[in-house]
């Protein structure tokens, strides 16, 4: 079982940036395809982006494209998502989650293992 540790949240104001950091214990987490999702108080969980075993092949959604990166480095087992431009409506608390397989998904359900979450608060 791959454990997870998100790190690089909080407070920016409205139009600033950071980097989230997610770390994973355990020698193969180049097998696992990663995934960054976030949940604003009574939201569902959101997709915002997910990343290839290899870091090959990455996926955003709609509402971050453009303005997120995600990268991976393997050799330090972390998983990293550069946010720019942040508004305050994407407060929320930000996961990574792996997926065991080639491939990563946009469904939460279909994710492994999660990280306890770094908060994320923008101010307007």
């Amino acid at each position: 079982q791959v454990q997870l540790v998100e790190s690089g949240g909080g407070l920016v104001p409205a139009g600033g940036s950071l980097r989230l950091s997610c770390t994973a214990s355990g020698r193969t987490f180049s097998t696992y395809a990663v995934g960054w999702f976030r949940q604003a108080p009574g939201n569902e969980r959101e997709f915002v982006s997910a990343i290839s075993r290899s870091g090959g092949t990455t996926d955003y959604a709609d509402n971050v494209k453009g303005r997120f990166t995600i990268s991976r480095d393997n050799a330090k087992n972390t998983v990293y998502l550069q946010m720019n431009s942040l508004t305050p409506e994407e407060t929320a608390v930000y996961y990574c989650a792996v997926r065991a397989g080639w491939y990563y998904s946009r469904l939460a359900n279909e994710y492994n293992s999660w990280g306890q979450g770094t908060r994320v608060t923008v101010s307007s």
